[in-house]
């Protein structure tokens, strides 16, 4: 096993160390579990049918924020990784 060091811009260290991370945090296992299974339940008329409006947008924000929050962070460390000729 390889130990491996990368820098990555000031941008990424100022978002992961920004209350912005805590909230994209909180909102993985919301976006993993509890999102899915709404949008089900809305989808079948279960879930709060007046409030389908905002429930299922808020549902896809959570889910496409975290998703699109670990693609642009893992591709900052994957590019940091290919730079520096470490990749296997």
């Amino acid at each position: 096993m390889a130990r491996v060091s990368i820098e990555l811009d000031a941008r990424w260290v100022r978002i992961v160390q920004s209350p912005l991370y805590w909230i994209v945090t909180a909102l993985q296992g919301v976006s993993i579990t509890f999102a899915p299974l709404i949008l089900y339940w809305s989808g079948q008329g279960k879930f709060y049918p007046s409030w389908q409006w905002i429930v299922v947008p808020a549902c896809f924000a959570a889910i496409l924020l975290v998703g699109f929050f670990y693609v642009l962070l893992g591709n900052a460390v994957a590019g940091e990784l290919r730079k520096k000729g470490t990749a296997a």
